[in-house]
């Protein structure tokens, strides 16, 4: 299956244009198709078309996996290549979507020398800067999801380091971008809440074993997490069930800076109703072991759950009871505690499950 694409990536290179784009990498989105030798000069590309299927522009360099800059070893995320966007360079694909649909970008970024790295995601008119300075995994790269909505049926999607070095080289390396169509989930008569179960979501890699982070909406106006808000400073971290354990379904959240890393959803409510808010707590069977906190809150009700991980899987159910005293009730979800695994790479405790229902006899429960 995959030769058959390549093929059909090399047969044409403007083929991703003739059909709305749903969901994947996109063509030659993780850069092993590089520029000729004639293109390059060292490792910069000089070529404004010398990557297949992008439009570069300013100091780009094409790098490969083990490429040292003095003492520092270039880590590229994934297969064996990558690009690094010196100052104010950037690249750029056209691709062809559905009008008025949302879409969600994911793509992988690693540090190299810069003192405070960050990236410029934009598709006309949305743009995002998203710091990538703190990083979350101890891989030395994280994956990063930012949405958009297509506003029309042809968009450009540009990456750019608005950053300004000493060294022009000093940029992110970037690396596997794919785009995935967003859905909206609905409230059903089986949960008030949209995407409880955190199922609708951003793109994740097969092979990727890390995450996606998704980062805070002051970051982005369109959250990837259909439904939800990242209602604060740092992001939270999106997981799947091939590479973690979720306690209910494909997908789950990871709270990965106490309170700095919380969502929330606002909902309809009915002044003087009761509520029952449950939901699942639990670690991600990633190492992350410790005496863990999650706080729920739901308008001014809160309640702690605390949760003993071993760092092996597992989780517990705990439920909210409360009486809505306005018609919108915000539902929101932090822990109390930082954690941090043995290779000081930052983690949490794992949410999933959510449920939101009003109590139709609130004195027979």
């Amino acid at each position: 299956m995959l030769k058959l694409f390549v093929l059909s990536v090399l047969l044409c290179a403007t083929c991703h244009v003739a059909f709305a784009f749903a969901g994947g990498l996109l063509p030659n989105g993780n850069f092993e198709f590089g520029p000729k030798p004639s293109q390059m000069k060292g490792t910069v590309v000089i070529d404004r078309s010398g990557i297949p299927e992008w439009e570069i522009s300013g100091f780009v360099e094409y790098i490969k996996s083990g490429q040292k800059q003095g003492d520092m070893l270039l880590v590229v995320p994934e297969g064996a290549f990558a690009v690094r966007l010196g100052n104010e360079a950037s690249i750029k694909q056209k691709l062809k979507v559905i009008k008025g649909m949302y879409y969600s970008l994911t793509f992988s970024a690693a540090r190299t020398c810069a003192q405070e790295e960050r990236v410029n995601v934009s598709v006309a008119p949305d743009s995002g800067v998203l710091p990538i300075q703190t990083m979350y995994s101890s891989n030395g790269w994280d994956s990063y999801a930012w949405a958009f909505k297509a506003m029309s049926a042809f968009i450009e999607i540009v990456i750019h380091n608005p950053g300004v070095e000493e060294d022009p080289a000093c940029g992110p390396l970037i690396d596997a971008v794919a785009i995935k169509a967003l859905f909206p989930p609905k409230a059903t008569n089986k949960n008030i809440l949209k995407n409880g179960d955190f199922e609708e979501g951003p793109y994740v890699f097969p092979k990727a074993s890390w995450g996606v982070l998704i980062p805070p909406n002051i970051e982005d106006d369109h959250s990837p997490l259909p439904g939800w808000m990242i209602e604060s400073l740092k992001a939270v971290k999106y997981i799947d069930s091939a590479h973690f354990s979720v306690p209910e379904g494909k997908r789950a959240v990871e709270l990965v800076a106490g309170k700095e890393s919380a969502i929330a959803q606002v909902v309809r409510t009915t002044v003087g109703k009761v509520y029952t808010l449950t939901f699942a707590v639990g670690d991600a069977n990633n190492a992350c072991e410790g005496s863990m906190i999650v706080e729920a809150f739901a308008g001014k009700d809160t309640l702690k759950v605390p949760y003993q991980s071993t760092g092996k899987g597992g989780f517990k159910r705990a439920t909210l009871r409360f009486t809505a005293v306005t018609n919108r009730t915000r539902i929101m979800f932090l822990s109390t505690f930082y954690t941090m695994k043995s290779d000081a790479s930052l983690c949490g405790p794992v949410i999933d499950d959510i449920r939101l229902l009003s109590v139709r006899n609130p004195r027979l429960v």
